[in-house]
């Protein structure tokens, strides 16, 4: 996964796939904006609709990601890289 990661102006940017049935609802946004606030970086979750800010359950909610939906999470500071790997693996893993 580590090697999947690219380095864009904006930061580190790596895709994930998301793998929920009924899409990143309430629940799942708000386990993914609590996993994300542990990383000290700015991290951003862009999909085909836009960029939501992924520390706000708000944020993610307001992008309304559909069950198969192509995700690039964006991470600038300290600890960038660890909160790429850790929040793919949490998407990857995250149950509904």
């Amino acid at each position: 996964m580590e090697d999947a990661i690219e380095i864009t102006p904006r930061g580190l940017a790596l895709r994930v796939s998301l793998c929920l049935r009924g899409g990143l609802h309430a629940r799942p946004a708000a386990r993914l904006a609590q996993e994300a606030q542990r990383y000290s970086s700015a991290i951003q979750l862009i999909s085909e609709t836009g960029a939501a800010d992924a520390k706000s359950m708000l944020d993610i909610l307001s992008l309304a990601p559909p069950a198969d939906a192509e995700l690039t999470l964006l991470a600038d500071g300290e600890d960038a890289r660890e909160a790429l790997c850790g929040l793919a693996r949490f998407l990857t893993t995250l149950q509904e």
